[in-house]
């Protein structure tokens, strides 16, 4: 990953950044990659000014506030700024050519908004319903704006999706424990710390208590289980992005599977999916 200071450049552009699952790759269907890539830019801009560089907490928010202007411009029908050309104006046509639902886009910014707040705080999560509230704005909004350009919008698709992109986003953070620990960056639950005698608000030794790979595995069967229980969503999706996503679940189940092989000790080192992964994932995938 290369990091960029978001006070550095008023026109910061999408940095790259490592990715376990693709994203506007060739599963998805042609007609779609535009909108999914300024989605996903949208989201991803948007992270890099809550997480990337050394701007105070304050210049964090001032800048997500002025991010969120510019997406309520593109539903106005105004002009953004300048300052994100390689963000609004593609996110602009797919909003009028695909009636994107502001909604979803705006909980994204909710959460990054929390994510600067919580970081600066020095603060966690107090439980599993907290934290999985979180993910309702950090992660479920993406599958729904998938679901939606992909015109599957029922109840059950919907509840599905969001179990997978839950999943996902607790996988993710089982998998960087040993890179956000130490940059403040809390999502263990604190009632789940506290049943393996792990002391919630110290968190510099989380990395060396002896119960912290019994905790991790704990969290990595919550996390399995979720995207298990919305892994049937992969038959509702229509064509290739139906197999996109069943590569998608199974990068998630592998990330978990990498956790397992180090004995559960990502508060440690992190675990990483490579080339070597993808023969078993498209295996699983055609499994499913």
């Amino acid at each position: 990953m290369r990091p960029v200071s978001a006070s550095s450049d008023d026109r910061l552009r999408p940095v790259e950044h490592y990715e376990n699952f693709p994203v506007a790759s060739w599963l998805c269907p042609p007609q779609l990659r535009r909108p999914v890539a300024a989605i996903y830019w949208f989201a991803r801009t948007a992270d890099d000014l809550a997480d990337e560089g050394d701007a105070p907490a304050a210049r964090r928010l001032a800048d997500l506030q002025a991010y969120r202007s510019d997406l309520q411009a593109c539903y106005a029908g105004g002009a953004p700024s300048p300052r994100w050309p390689a963000v609004f104006p593609a996110l602009q046509r797919a909003i009028a050519e695909f009636a994107l639902p502001r909604e979803s886009l705006a909980r994204l910014l909710d959460a990054f908004e929390q994510d600067v707040r919580k970081t600066a705080a020095g603060a966690g999560y107090a439980d599993r319903a907290e934290l999985l509230a979180y993910c309702s704005r950090s992660a479920d909004p993406v599958g729904r704006l998938l679901l939606h350009l992909y015109g599957v919008r029922d109840a059950t698709a919907l509840a599905q999706s969001d179990a997978i992109c839950s999943a996902l986003q607790l996988i993710n953070f089982w998998q960087d424990l040993s890179v956000d620990v130490p940059r403040g960056r809390y999502y263990l639950p604190a009632q789940d710390c506290r049943a393996f005698g792990i002391d919630p608000a110290a968190p510099p030794t989380w990395a060396t208590h002896p119960q912290g790979p019994a905790l991790v595995e704990r969290l990595c069967g919550w996390a399995r289980a979720l995207m298990l229980s919305g892994a049937p969503l992969v038959h509702r999706v229509p064509g290739r992005a139906g197999w996109e996503l069943r590569l998608v679940v199974q990068g998630g189940l592998r990330v978990l599977r990498h956790i397992e092989r180090q004995g559960f000790r990502s508060l440690q080192r992190r675990p990483r999916v490579g080339a070597l992964d993808l023969p078993p994932m498209l295996w699983q995938a055609a499994r499913m």
